[in-house]
């Protein structure tokens, strides 16, 4: 990576800071290309909370300018800006001796943005070569689960309990979730010096024995290891299992009973053992403990049924949240309430033979039985972890993430389907919507039947379209849930400078709103209208680097390659200006200076290239310097009237007001901006009719010149490019500020103080979900007709409604590992939310398309120490109660909107015989 300079390019690597601005933007430059090129198995490195943000106030971070994980604790106070002395890891490492190896071992209970942030490898070598200091704690970059592409780190690894006899003692082994089982095998031979086949190791999970641990290509998590498992190491005598209960010198194996954690620190309202790392407890106690309903409650008995809260684990108020959710929803609660055995799928290999079913109906059953107090989870977060084991542990999690698993668990534990048939999906080959869709349901009850699909589950249209051959695919496919963006997290502001080829106008920024997945032909679009582009005119899109241009003429090329911090122009140029000559004129400045007594005359880039077209009869060097004159003109230096020097103040650095900053959607009509009042006809010019004679000279991409003369022809190139020579007295003419003084694509501080937080409705996310976007770069469509992958455009309406609907708001946006919270309030409505238009299954008219709200998962906080509490109504007595973890309390209707809601749930209204509406 190479940062430009005037003489060259420079490595960052070997850029010492000298000042905190330097430090500042080389950080930012190293962590924006750590974001964009993040990969599962990069290292990641912890860092003190505490050092990271004297680092913030010391280089003078803002906090709008911050990027969104960069966070810190002062909430951008720049006080004491001090140089920080060296880093200091200490606080973050566990007193006691390290497990598992040399490498420290954290301390548990730290939180993410409180007591430690993340960094990427690059960032940490630059710092500790700047500060000095550690120690190193190296995390890698794992992906979310076995089937999901997102990235996370793994901050708390395995922690392993291997049972062995010879000497009456545990192991402890740290290991990562998607190390193999082989490297754990391994491992284990090399810490109890054995030979390979000595022994085996077992899955010891509740002090059972599960099956031998020989399948050494999965990895520890597809094995489904979770966080403090137990392995038990049984010794092979001639190649053959000895199960007599000795070890390998023949002593009796033992083993040893856990101690249970003696913390009193709480996290989110209950006991905390860790983010991931337990502290240690025994199958015995858990199995003690898993019934009980009066450790850690809120001391009173509940006599309303369905009021009982859940105790906080550590850290599991988002699975508290959850549950409390499902367990208010009606339909689910009059399924688990009654005799449902009979519909466990016990043969089911995508689920757990029953017993998520099973512990969540025994869960359910005990919060809505009378007299009880709060009810501690355990059993059911065993066996949740179990199906997931991204849940095992202490992290925090997501509480949609968490329904999600949740469902998708009870539906395959649940499912009537016993041997599920092979269907083969056929094209629609003409045939109406109605009667594919209804197909594509079918198909999917013949291998999907149960309680969850009958209620929770819907149907959705999705059409594709090949931008290149305009091929359009239709699927009809089920959801379990809506998950809808905030209409803010799907678009992009950008800031172009647009510079007319004909000298017509002066250099005009444009800001637009283009899709975050779009491409370049998008923000053409967008452009176009913007600055009322001619029907004989187009847009040349380039970026400027070290006072170059890169044409951007892929039009399918990503919008998601330009950085913010980017500088990009557009040129107005003749439709047909393939055609044509391009001339491009790129500026030189001589700058002279005495070193050892000699004169040195330096000449370097300045400005920004212009862009024109030479006409088709232009033939010899006097046409060349006539162009250049055409474009130059609008930068004399001018007597301009006061409405037009207001129109061209500097704002964002550069170019009009705020108002005359034209904000449009791409290819949505808008009102075109002043730009192109701010022709040479608008102005008063009082000063040379011409323009002073400048050197000229024709140039190659190593800028070796060539001067021109008048009188000279030269042949037809499809590109050629002229390097003038400013001197100080032509220069002290001209305004060159328009070509040197360029805004970013988006300045987060400048924005952030010119602009309010929006507020949206459920219906304008609703709108924005189904609203036609090109597909993400990592996610191409292949197309069948091109045969290649195309960022397909992909269109999403709703077909078919469940009876229970389940809306997820996308207030976590997720920039490969790392991620971002909105906490925009969104309107949702309480009653008779209505999605009747959109609907585009017209032909069914027996159902109702009202609901009516029931339940909110809600999100507080940040990321890092944010917090889930739930509403939920119990419709009988029709009055709302909040569950925060083991308290619970009534709550008006009034106040359960609130910009904390995440997961919405709605219940439809039916219709009776004589067609009116009931709850």
């Amino acid at each position: 990576m190479t940062i430009p300079t005037s003489g060259g390019l420079l490595s960052l690597e070997s850029c010492l800071p000298c000042t905190p601005e330097e430090e500042r933007e080389t950080i930012m430059e190293l962590t924006r290309e750590a974001e964009a090129n993040m990969k599962e198995g990069d290292s990641v490195y912890v860092i003190s909370a505490r050092w990271w943000g004297n680092w913030q106030r010391y280089v003078g971070f803002e906090e709008t300018e911050l990027p969104h994980f960069c966070n810190h604790s002062n909430n951008g106070a720049l006080q004491n800006p001090c140089r920080p002395g060296q880093i200091n890891n200490k606080e973050l490492i566990s007193d006691g001796s390290n497990e598992g190896g040399d490498k420290p071992t954290l301390r548990m209970n730290l939180q993410e943005g409180k007591d430690y942030h993340l960094v990427h490898q690059r960032v940490w070598k630059k710092l500790q070569e700047w500060y000095k200091g550690g120690p190193e704690i190296p995390r890698k970059v794992i992906s979310e689960s076995i089937n999901s592409r997102s990235l996370r780190v793994e901050v708390y690894p395995l922690v392993l309990r291997l049972i062995n006899a010879r000497d009456n003692s545990q192991i402890s082994l740290i290991m990562s979730r998607k190390a193999s089982v082989r490297e754990l095998y391994n491992e284990v031979c090399m810490l109890l010096k054995l030979e390979q086949g000595q022994i085996s190791i077992r899955d010891y999970f509740n002090e059972k024995k599960h099956e031998i641990l020989e399948n050494y290509d999965q990895t520890l998590e597809e094995a489904k290891m979770q966080m403090n498992q137990q392995i038990l190491l049984e010794p092979k005598v001639n190649g053959l299992l000895h199960t007599s209960g000795m070890d390998l010198a023949g002593n009796a194996m033992a083993l040893v009973p856990f101690e249970p954690s003696r913390l009193s620190t709480t996290i989110a309202g209950g006991p905390s053992f860790s983010n991931g790392f337990s502290a240690g407890f025994g199958s015995k106690f858990l199995r003690d403990m898993e019934d009980s309903d009066d450790i850690l409650s809120n001391g009173t008995k509940v006599d309303g049924r369905g009021l009982t809260g859940l105790q906080n684990l550590g850290n599991t108020c988002f699975m508290n949240s959850a549950i409390q959710c499902l367990v208010h929803t009606p339909p689910l609660v009059e399924y688990f309430l009654q005799d449902y055995t009979g519909e466990i799928n016990t043969k089911n290999p995508l689920g757990m033979q029953g017993e998520l079913a099973l512990s969540f109906g025994d869960l359910l059953r005990k919060l809505w039985s009378s007299g009880r107090t709060s009810i501690a989870p355990r059993a059911f977060k065993t066996k949740l972890a179990r199906f997931a084991p991204q849940f095992s542990g202490y992290n925090q999690h997501d509480s949609q993430e968490l329904l999600a698993f949740l469902l998708d668990g009870l539906h395959e534990d649940l499912n009537r389907v016993k041997n599920k048939p092979y269907i083969e999906v056929k094209d629609s080959d003409g045939r109406s919507d109605e009667e594919v869709a209804h197909e594509c349901w079918q198909n999917h009850k013949a291998r999907n039947d149960s309680i969850i699909v009958d209620v929770c589950q819907g149907q959705y249209k999705s059409t594709l379209v090949c931008p290149d051959c305009s091929k359009v695919s239709v699927t009809f496919d089920p959801f379990m849930y809506l998950s809808l963006p905030l209409p803010s997290t799907l678009t992009r502001s950008m800031t172009i400078t647009v510079f007319s080829g004909d000298g017509s106008a002066l250099p005009m920024p444009f800001t637009v709103i283009v899709p975050k997945n779009g491409c370049c032909r998008d923000l053409v679009r967008a452009l176009s209208i913007a600055c009322c582009l001619g029907s004989s005119e187009t847009l040349l899109v380039a970026e400027v680097f070290d006072h170059r241009i890169r044409y951007l003429e892929n039009p399918f090329e990503a919008l998601s390659n330009i950085k913010d911090d980017e500088h990009f122009v557009a040129y107005r140029l003749p439709a047909n200006h393939e055609k044509l000559v391009k001339l491009e004129i790129v500026h030189f400045k001589a700058e002279s200076f005495i070193s050892e007594s000699q004169h040195i005359l330096h000449r370097q880039l300045i400005g920004v290239p212009l862009v024109t077209c030479l006409d088709k009869d232009a033939k010899t060097g006097s046409d060349i310097r006539a162009s250049v004159a055409s474009v130059l003109k609008p930068l004399l230096r001018k007597k301009v009237s006061p409405t037009n020097r207001d129109a061209m103040s500097k704002d964002n650095g550069y170019g009009p007001r705020l108002d005359a900053i034209v904000l449009t959607e791409n290819g949505d009509n808008a009102p075109c901006s002043s730009g192109r009042n701010l022709s040479l006809s608008n102005m008063d010019v009082d000063g040379p009719e011409d323009i002073a004679p400048l050197q000229i000279s024709l140039t190659d991409d190593r800028f070796i010149k060539t001067p021109i003369n008048d009188d000279d022809g030269f042949l037809p190139e499809s590109c050629r490019r002229v390097a003038l020579e400013w001197s100080d007295s032509e220069f002290n003419l001209y305004n060159f500020s328009f070509l040197e003084d360029l805004p970013e694509i988006f300045k987060s501080a400048f924005m952030s103080k010119k602009t309010r937080q929006e507020a949206f409705t459920l219906f304008s996310c609703l709108e924005t979900f189904m609203k036609e976007e090109p597909l993400g770069p990592d996610d191409m469509w292949y197309c069948p007709s091109c045969k290649v992958h195309r960022q397909a455009t992909k269109k999403l309406d709703l077909w078919r409604l469940p009876e229970i609907l389940v809306v997820h708001l996308k207030r976590f946006s997720y920039s490969r590992f790392l991620k971002n919270k909105l906490d925009t309030f969104v309107n949702f409505p309480v009653h008779n939310l209505d999605l009747s238009k959109y609907v585009m299954n017209k032909s069914s008219t027996q159902q109702s398309y009202l609901y009516e709200l029931y339940a909110v998962s809600n999100h507080y906080g940040g990321l890092g120490g944010g917090h889930y509490t739930a509403y939920a109504k119990l419709i009988e007595e029709d009055s709302w109660y909040h569950f925060d973890d083991s308290h619970v309390s009534p709550v008006n209707e009034d106040s359960i909107k609130t910009s904390a809601a995440y997961v919405l749930f709605y219940r439809r209204k039916e219709i009776d015989s004589s067609n009116n509406l009931q709850e």
